[in-house]
């Protein structure tokens, strides 16, 4: 849909639509749930069809499932007998949770919290809203706090080279690091003392003075720090014990793909390297004697195997990853890495089987599994043996949205705009008396700018959030809209990841040009047990995506079709965007 059109102080003058179509339905996520899944309480956990696999289910889990089956029961929070101590969390952890005002575990929460605390490797793949950041940080934080003890955060000036244990979360942008270290840092103890340090290693952020229990960076400010200097790339990656991929799904596709494989290679590689070391008493005494510094010397050569596509972006772009391929080759990926050098080519020869030194968690709101090449079975290929959790409503319609759908045309679509806009205004009322907000997305840059424009014109204040805008700018923008409320008017850079509390309505001016993002934009309200309103405005040209998604709807199944792999299907919806275009140029 394209709302490209000035709004004036007197009226809105309706512009003859341009050539540059906002709408495009390029690069077609892929996502089909997996056929061969095991409900488990208030979750599935849908694992792959293979021997190797297995599936994680939890005493807590099953419980919450009474709440789950009934018609009305709730559909966020697991049942009244399921708690922070009955999930294994300390009571020094728990009662931090109940401070910061979560009295009860979430459904996915109940499922995920006991995976990871078994050590086990996990995927955790729920719809938005349901959790899961604290579903990984608690066990995380439980962990290392009981590892700890008292001495948890003693001061000191320590170096990298200092670090014993170390978590390690990786989130696809600045803005979300920074929001899942907001989310850590919140939990504390008696004298409002986090319980643990947790620091962001990004944008203007460096590595932190003292010796951080968690650290959270994008992939590529995590790269430019380690790889300069060996040393201290061997010494971190011996200390990292805990991986956590945020938004799975983007971070193993276009512009990131590459820097996460390089990652994933430099981890598991020194994990070999250490179960190596284990085994052969020389090898132990030749790691300890010198942090890797004879194997470093010819690690870029193993690590090189490594196949980089051509043509893959290198860029860290919120909005640029999530338009680039939806495939990963999993040859990228090396099962082993073999020494092609003679120097000490005994020691670095290393096999598929090793003892495993670190724990590997994939977080996704959406999580593609068909296909060899998509996330999801790429996943499957490197991890066989990770537990699998999925939540309830994963790639469904969440019965606590009301969904509203208004096909537009070009006479229509800003009156029906404003009319939206209104109705969250007149007709929307938070429970708690604070202010209502609104959250209207569009395709481009440009189209928010005119959206905004054009509410203005009508008298409308509103927030501006896209890549355009500086990080320090977007960051005062979400805090003025948290703080104060109304209409914020943003493209998909604010559709993941970023929670904003008591969005009542989302608007879609354009409407997403993918299942995937349709989720994710949907997914801003309605979150942690709330209810919400959501309001697609569509064009012909859009009727194809709008049908798939409203015939999963109406037979609560997944959005099966509009993740559909059929090269058809996307063809079809490609031609109509084109052959709209070359109508309206």
């Amino acid at each position: 849909m394209l709302l490209y059109r000035s709004a004036s102080v007197l009226h809105l003058e309706r512009l003859a639509l341009s050539s540059k179509l906002l709408f495009s339905l390029k690069n077609y996520n892929l996502l089909v749930p997996n056929s061969c899944s095991i409900r488990i309480g208030l979750v599935c956990l849908r694992q792959p069809c293979s021997r190797q696999s297995r599936a994680v289910g939890t005493v807590a889990a099953s419980a919450a499932s009474t709440a789950a089956d009934g018609i009305g029961k709730d559909t966020f929070y697991a049942a009244e007998g399921v708690s922070w101590t009955s999930l294994g969390v300390s009571d020094n952890v728990s009662r931090a949770l109940v401070s910061a005002g979560m009295q009860r575990p979430s459904l996915i929460q109940a499922a995920c919290v006991p995976s990871i605390m078994s050590g086990n490797d996990v995927v955790i793949a729920a719809e938005t809203g349901s959790g899961k950041t604290h579903g990984y940080l608690v066990p995380l934080i439980n962990k290392i706090c009981s590892e700890h003890g008292e001495d948890k955060l003693t001061d000191g000036d320590q170096d990298l080279a200092s670090f014993n244990k170390l978590s390690l979360v990786l989130c696809p942008n600045v803005m979300l690091c920074e929001q899942v270290v907001q989310m850590a840092n919140s939990l504390c103890d008696e004298h409002g003392k986090s319980l643990l340090r947790v620091t962001a290693v990004c944008g203007r952020q460096g590595w932190p003075i003292h010796k951080p229990d968690i650290v959270v960076s994008t992939p590529a400010a995590l790269l430019n720090y380690i790889e300069p200097n060996r040393i201290r790339r061997s010494e971190f990656l011996r200390a990292v014990k805990h991986v956590v991929f945020d938004e799975a799904d983007m971070l193993l596709v276009g512009s990131f793909q590459n820097k996460v494989i390089r990652l994933i290679n430099l981890l598991r590689f020194e994990e070999k390297l250490l179960s190596r070391s284990r085994e052969s008493p020389e090898g132990l005494m030749e790691l300890e004697a010198g942090p890797l510094s004879q194997l470093i010397v010819q690690d870029e050569n193993d690590l090189q195997t490594e196949t980089i596509p051509e043509g893959e972006g290198e860029g860290e772009g919120e909005e640029d990853g999530e338009e680039s391929c939806t495939e990963v080759d999993s040859n990228n990926i090396q099962e082993e890495t073999e020494c092609v050098s003679g120097r000490i080519n005994d020691w670095r020869r290393v096999r598929k089987s090793y003892k495993r030194s670190k724990q590997y968690i994939f977080v996704a709101a959406t999580l593609p599994v068909n296909g060899k090449k998509t996330a999801g079975a790429v996943l499957r290929k490197m991890y066989p043996d990770a537990s699998w959790v999925s939540g309830k409503y994963l790639h469904c319609h969440n019965p606590r949205l009301e969904q509203r759908w208004v096909e537009v045309t070009l006479d229509n679509q800003v009156d029906e705009l404003i009319k939206a806009v209104n109705q969250s205004k007149s007709q929307l009322r938070n429970s708690d008396g604070s202010a209502v907000r609104t959250m209207v997305f569009a395709n481009t840059v440009e189209t928010v700018e005119a959206v905004a424009n054009i509410l203005q014109g009508a008298g409308k204040e509103c927030f501006r959030y896209h890549k355009d805008r500086s990080l320090e700018e977007r960051s005062k923008i979400l805090a003025d809209f948290r703080e104060k409320g109304g209409v914020f008017v943003c493209t998909d850079a604010a559709a993941r990841g970023v929670d904003i509390p008591n969005v009542s309505h989302v608007i879609q001016a354009d409407f997403a040009t993918s299942a995937v993002d349709f989720l994710h934009r949907i997914g801003r309200t309605g979150r942690a047990g709330q209810y919400g309103l959501v309001t697609s405005l569509y064009t012909k040209a859009n009727c194809d995506l709008v049908s798939a998604v409203r015939r999963a709807e109406n037979l609560s199944q997944p959005v099966e079709a509009a993740f559909s792999r059929k090269r058809s299907f996307r063809n079809k919806l490609k031609k109509q965007g084109s052959s709209k275009e070359s109508v309206m140029a």
